[in-house]
């Protein structure tokens, strides 16, 4: 996830002269990209370790990433479990925060534990010249022995390409840019996408208007999510996700490729509220024709708006390291990636356990990784990318 101003407390360079065309560069042990909660508990961890480094982040504030969802969002996880390492979180450990309770939260403990976060802060590189890593920023650069890369799974929104052919005055967004039912036109909605943002969003719009679902749906969980769940269910869950399933044990290794293959269960919202609701559940989008949407099977919708609950695609088009392999990012270890020693992975699905994206997992994965970090010196040439990187 990514972050807000009150941060900037030193610990990476300052912005160069804007208009002038001078780079400043600084130089730093560890570069942490993504001010969201992965980075801010592995800059905690570091802070307490006395280290160098320099946490960057695009967003305007600690906690943007949260704050840009649609407005009625809560966390799935209770407050019990949405605190980082030196700070829980405020208030009834049994309630479910919403996502600007969660926001502010991230701005409090940055702010607390002066993390040196930089906001405002886009990476439009990261290069590696077979001795250390060059990270750019606008006029801004540094340069690392060590880059963590923590900026959460909700990147680049995806939408199919068929998209582009629906009429002009069909309103149409993905969900990364939903606030709430104000925006739609009236007239039926469309939301794709079964998982649990669509059937949260497909729920709030089919008060205010007539809501169709299209998706297949994974399953949902046996019991209703709420607090007597967060009391007897969810801490069930929430070691099963740590501690059974990692690549530590072999039931572990056996299923999370099974997980990374499957859509995540409906968590909150059922099915059965959704049809409660009035919400026509139909078969997948397949296109566009004469402006209707296309189901699976043939039948023709025609709708007033459209949400795209398609999910995002994880991506690093600032990344400028050629030598890398197309699969890196799933050859690593507990986020070690090991075509290249220096670069690091964070907050990703899987890294290490089925809760490896999760608030409670990423936290372990950052104390590890801060161990790691600490404990490693600067990295030699990398044997593999050697002659790639240094041509």
């Amino acid at each position: 996830m990514n972050t807000t101003p009150a941060t900037d407390t030193g610990g990476a360079v300052g912005p160069g002269k804007v208009g002038t065309g001078k780079v400043r560069t600084s130089a730093v042990d560890t570069v942490i990209i993504g001010a969201g909660q992965s980075g801010l508990a592995l800059g905690y961890y570091l802070a307490q370790k006395h280290r160098d480094f320099v946490i960057l982040d695009a967003g305007t504030r600690v906690g943007q990433a949260w704050r840009d969802r649609w407005d009625s969002l809560r966390l799935f996880t209770p407050a019990k479990y949405n605190g980082l390492p030196g700070r829980p979180f405020p208030g009834d450990p049994l309630a479910f925060p919403t996502k600007d309770e969660q926001a502010d939260y991230l701005e409090d403990y940055a702010s607390r534990f002066h993390l040196p976060v930089r906001l405002n802060t886009a990476v439009t590189r990261l290069s590696h010249d077979g001795h250390q890593f060059q990270i750019t920023a606008g006029t801004q650069r540094w340069t690392a022995s060590k880059v963590v890369l923590a900026t959460g799974a909700c990147q680049l929104p995806r939408t199919p390409g068929f998209a582009a052919e629906l009429p002009s005055d069909v309103v149409q967004f993905h969900s990364r840019d939903y606030q709430n039912p104000a925006q739609l036109k009236p007239g039926p909605v469309l939301v794709v996408g079964v998982g649990n943002s669509g059937a949260e969003i497909a729920l709030e719009t089919s008060r205010t208007h007539e809501t169709w679902l299209a998706g297949q749906p994974s399953g949902e969980l046996p019991f209703r999510h709420g607090r007597t769940a967060a009391r007897f269910f969810l801490p069930v869950i929430r070691f099963a996700g740590m501690h059974v399933l990692n690549t530590n044990t072999p039931v572990g290794r056996k299923v999370l490729p099974k997980m990374a293959a499957t859509a995540t269960p409906l968590i909150r919202t059922k099915l059965a509220d959704l049809a409660a609701a009035g919400v026509h559940v139909v078969p997948r989008v397949t296109g566009v024709q004469d402006g209707d949407l296309i189901l699976d099977g043939g039948r023709g919708l025609r709708v007033a708006n459209v949400i795209w609950c398609t999910g995002f695609t994880e991506a690093y088009p600032w990344l400028d390291i050629p030598a890398l392999p197309a699969n890196w990012r799933e050859q690593q270890h507990r986020g070690m990636v090991d075509a290249l020693p220096g670069l690091y992975l964070l907050g990703k699905e899987f890294i290490f356990a089925a809760a490896s994206d999760t608030l409670p997992g990423g936290c372990r994965d950052a104390k590890y990784l801060a161990k790691r970090l600490a404990a490693t010196r600067a990295p030699q040439h990398a044997a593999e990318i050697q002659s790639g990187l240094a041509a």
